[in-house]
């Protein structure tokens, strides 16, 4: 009997610097050196069946990247955990697993927003100003691959947190991340006028739909 788990990872370390593509080969791997049962599609080159919510850019790091899988038959998810644990590589782990109904709908579909925290390498003074700028903004025009798009319309939420210990500045937002409405922290950033260079991004969490 066919099973779907949904696997709560973070994403840090050298795994960081690995793009979309290349961590579903990641996970591709990890079940595979698992010899878990992972359900294939049916054809000339069949594919594994696994989902992930959504892309996080290169270079962030996040503590709620939400992955579904596929197995052939009705396993434990402590056997499953197990399992996967012992192959995963650096930079990944397992936070969560749970069992989903088979007919719920496809993950990607039902990531609405995500909250990033943005924290800076080095101080920024003017940063309450630059970021009531962004808020009270009616509009904000910006271009994404030659496409013109409105950034204000994705940005959901947007606040300056508690500096750190060093009393570095940091942010937190949560941006729209529905398909053809994606809001991106450097985007963000890039509006503010400082450089995502400058900063380390942690995605915090995904807001999925109760579809």
């Amino acid at each position: 009997m066919t099973m779907r788990i949904r696997i709560t990872f973070s994403k840090a370390g050298p795994m960081q610097y690995v793009g979309h593509l290349d961590l579903h080969r990641s996970w591709e791997r990890t079940f595979r050196r698992s010899c878990l049962p992972l359900e294939y599609s049916q054809g000339f080159h069949p594919q594994p069946h696994l989902n992930l919510a959504c892309a996080l850019p290169v270079g962030f790091t996040s503590q709620c990247e939400l992955l579904d899988a596929w197995l052939e038959q009705d396993m434990s998810l402590i056997e499953v955990r197990e399992a996967l644990q012992s192959t995963l590589p650096p930079g990944l782990e397992i936070l969560n697993l749970e069992n989903i109904d088979l007919h719920a709908p496809a993950l990607q579909t039902q990531v609405l927003s995500a909250v990033y925290s943005i924290h800076f390498l080095d101080d920024v003074p003017d940063l309450s100003d630059r970021l009531q700028r962004i808020i009270s903004a009616e509009h904000l025009h910006r271009l994404r691959r030659n496409k013109p798009y409105d950034l204000r319309l994705l940005i959901e939420q947007a606040c300056l947190v508690p500096p750190d210990v060093a009393g570095r500045s940091s942010m937190r937002v949560q941006l729209a991340a529905r398909d053809g409405a994606t809001g991106r922290p450097e985007e963000l950033l890039a509006e503010m006028g400082l450089k995502f260079q400058d900063s380390h991004v942690h995605r915090e969490a995904l807001k999925l739909s109760r579809n």
